[in-house]
């Protein structure tokens, strides 16, 4: 039994390997993409620890070569949907009950293997099922996702660590309990660091879940999976199900135990589970708790004092990283006349720059999009620019997807600050810019806050102080993360809490005990250690 207050290990952020040629961590994920691109991969579910394969089995394809084959995964149904939650609740008490210290061991052991031994096959698997380049691999799967598992661990002490005052006479105490059922875990293509996150945060403060990845980024939670059952996770505590959206909500939001959701990705589908829980209120035992983070329409506003350099390779980052593919992903910039030609001048060289291809060719900066209806979707922008009156694509605008679903990344120049492209979510690599009047500067700012729902992130550019305290009030509200000379995206656990308001979420901010704290339920404790005997107070004694 614990009789100590134990102090974690200090939290750090996993630093960012360089995979320059000749260096060690290169030679190892060529090596890793090698061997996992010869294989044809049998992925299963697993549900109560233990693998569980099916008959009908989805082939999982690169997205910059679909005709290729890495594996197949087991798809589910029903049936494995109530076999997860009742593992999980079977599961329930005895991890509840385990203590603190024992469930942050396997999270901070899941940590170092992710960065030492799995560094490689981590990497490798983000590359290969998500067309992603080393770099934006490298932040992602692997430093993400140990930040996430450590400073989790630290965030879980201060919450714990976060008590009452106790007056003479008594003890108050808060104990965090987990929250009375199982918690679904729901989660993207994009990040496999959100993909993990998403269940193992809620399982971090003592609770059950049922996982439900994207059937584009199965390949990955597969690893991630296998990560925790090394790092010694319990069977059935966290329960990982390749399961079609309707099948599985129909299970999960009608069953009494039902207690959380954790989600990212479109507002659409938030919206439409947020309403289906509210329909369903009255079937569970407790309010379930919701978080979410959606989607973005992320600005870059690019004042006329603004350093020039800096701004352009913002732009050419923010926008284009991971194909636009990021809930921060710069879509539309707002740059004043003065600086215009400047600006663009340079981003224009820097787009024109970009190589594009296959991931496993470290030249590439630009991969392909995740799968086709991505891509059709953000084709059809591209051609509907293309035939507008009021917008010109100054640089790509080409598509092709006869090998893997790639598309340049494409830059609109419109005289309309609520052109289509500058206000609806594309989730690809395409921006919008607006050239704005300096005399305009109040208007143009109005334009930014009226043509879009989202309020995840954005940034802007300026030399002047008083400027960046001006654009910082008139934009209180637009972004979640702001960021002040630098682009919008690249958040990192313990120093930029992340997520946003408005239609882009429910700002619970991942990487921080904002989003721990809702995956408890606190408990108050008064203990009085010598209690009154007699009823009467003094006021009633006679005058």
């Amino acid at each position: 039994m614990s009789n100590a207050v134990f102090q974690v290990p200090k939290p750090y952020n996993e630093v960012v390997k360089s995979f320059a040629p000749g260096s060690p961590e290169r030679a190892a994920v060529k090596s890793a993409l090698k061997q996992m691109s010869s294989e044809i991969k049998e992925i299963p579910m697993y549900i109560n620890g233990k693998a569980v394969f099916t008959e009908e089995r989805i082939a999982i394809s690169p997205p910059h070569n679909h005709k290729k084959v890495i594996g197949y995964y087991s798809r589910g149904n029903a049936t494995h949907i109530q076999d997860a939650i009742s593992t999980a609740l079977a599961a329930k008490k005895q991890w509840e009950e385990t203590p603190w210290e024992q469930r942050a061991a396997i999270f901070l052991k899941a940590a170092d293997l992710m960065a030492g031994p799995y560094r490689a096959k981590m990497n490798a698997a983000t590359m290969l099922a998500q067309s992603k380049n080393i770099f934006q691999a490298e932040i992602d799967c692997v430093c993400e996702l140990v930040d996430f598992f450590r400073f989790n661990v630290h965030y879980m002490t201060q919450i714990y660590a976060d008590q009452p005052y106790s007056p003479p006479g008594m003890w108050n105490r808060l104990e965090y309990r987990a929250l009375e059922g199982f918690v679904f875990a729901l989660t993207p293509f994009n990040f496999t660091s959100i993909a993990a996150n998403l269940p193992c945060a809620p399982a971090m403060m003592g609770n059950v879940c049922v996982w439900k990845p994207a059937d584009s980024q199965v390949y990955s939670a597969a690893v991630i999976m296998e990560i925790l059952i090394e790092a010694g996770l319990p069977a059935g505590v966290i329960n990982l199900v390749y399961v079609d959206g309707p099948s599985a909500g129909e299970v999960i939001f009608s069953h009494p135990e039902f207690a959380g959701l954790h989600f990212t990705g479109s507002t659409g589908v938030f919206q439409h589970l947020w309403k289906t829980i509210g329909n369903n209120i009255a079937k569970y035992k407790s309010y379930p708790r919701i978080v979410g983070e959606t989607g973005g329409k992320d600005f870059i506003f690019i004042h006329q004092s603004a350093d020039v350099d800096a701004a352009a390779v913002a732009i050419a980052r923010g926008a284009f990283e991971f194909q636009g593919q990021k809930c921060s992903a710069a879509s539309r910039v707002y740059i004043s006349e003065s600086v215009y030609d400047a600006v663009m001048e340079k981003t224009l060289k820097h787009v024109g720059d970009f190589k594009m291809g296959d991931p496993a060719d470290f030249r590439n900066f630009i991969n392909a999009v995740i799968d086709e209806k991505a891509f059709d979707k953000i084709a059809s922008y591209i051609d509907r620019a293309n035939a507008a009156s009021d917008a010109t694509i100054v640089a790509g605008g080409k598509y092709d997807k006869s090998v893997g679903y790639f598309i340049e990344p494409t830059i609109i120049v419109t005289e309309n600050p609520r052109f289509l492209t500058m206000c609806e979510e594309i989730f690809g690599p395409v921006l919008t810019i607006y050239k704005y009047k300096d005399s305009e500067l109040a208007e143009t700012l109005a334009a930014l806050n009226e043509t879009s729902p989202y309020s995840l992130t954005g940034a802007i550019f300026s030399q002047d102080r008083y400027v960046i305290n001006q654009l910082s009030e008139a934009l209180r509200n637009n972004a979640g993360n702001f960021y002040i000379n630098d682009k919008p995206t690249g958040a990192v656990v313990g120093q930029q809490p992340f997520g946003g308001g408005r239609a882009s979420g429910t700002n619970d901010k991942a990487g921080s005990y904002l989003n721990l704290i809702r995956w408890v339920s606190p408990r108050t404790i008064k203990e009085t250690f010598a209690p009154p005997v007699q009823y009467e107070y003094p006021f009633m004694s006679e005058e």
